[in-house]
């Protein structure tokens, strides 16, 4: 009676974790036809993996979180120009993404403990902005202009600063969309997909670099 019932609790955890019999023996050891301390040893093993993943994705449930938080302050930052302050949200960032990367490995041996393949579908990578890619910057000087040129060049450059202003202000506002939809995206996931997440947060700073050169050449133009 006693085996017959450690038999029907075997075949109801085997249904429950997904696994076959000869699996959950391989994965907590055999008992030498003991089955009902083979049953006790499983629930056990299913507890801790359970619990297991459970933290791992606590995790990333919270590095989510802090990432929409991150982008919201971002976007607040970004447009109030306070460089040092965004750079200390990528480092915090990129500190959280770390923390969800070393969780990475206790959930994937989790998942091959209960026979599970990694079923997450891969996130398309942060699209790539360049230089090239922002509305022209406007040039007013040439290689060859005399003194006469350059002081009607400083004329016209001083009646089109508002179209500078504009303009500068459109490459600005590019970047600075871009960054915070990069770092959107990778915060989505909670920074699970270890690809995406470094490629995300390296395009957040490349992305933070431009964001900068962008700043100075407007200072410049309209000094």
């Amino acid at each position: 009676m006693v085996m017959a019932t450690a038999k029907s609790e075997t075949e109801d955890l085997s249904t429950m974790l997904g696994m076959t019999v000869s699996q959950i023996v391989q994965a907590v050891g055999g008992f030498e036809g003991d089955t009902a301390a083979m049953v006790r040893a499983s629930v056990r093993t299913a507890e801790r993996v359970f619990a297991t993943l459970d933290t791992c994705d606590d995790v990333i449930d919270e590095a989510s979180a802090t990432g929409r938080e991150a982008a919201g302050r971002l976007r607040e930052l970004l447009a109030s120009e306070s460089a040092a302050d965004v750079a200390t949200e990528l480092e915090k960032l990129e500190a959280v993404a770390a923390h969800v990367r070393r969780t990475g490995e206790s959930r994937r041996l989790m998942n091959r403990v209960l026979g599970r393949e990694d079923q997450d579908t891969p996130m398309a990578g942060a699209g790539r902005l360049t230089m090239g890619t922002l509305p022209a910057r406007p040039s007013f000087f040439g290689e060859n202009d005399s003194a006469e040129d350059l002081f009607a060049i400083a004329m016209d450059r001083e009646q089109q600063k508002p179209r500078l202003k504009h303009v500068h202000a459109q490459r600005i506002d590019h970047v600075a969309t871009h960054l915070v939809a990069v770092v959107t995206q990778a915060a989505a996931t909670g920074f699970a997909d270890e690809r995406a997440a470094s490629e995300s947060l390296d395009e957040a700073r490349l992305a933070f670099d431009l964001w900068q050169t962008c700043l100075a050449e407007r200072d410049q133009d309209l000094v």
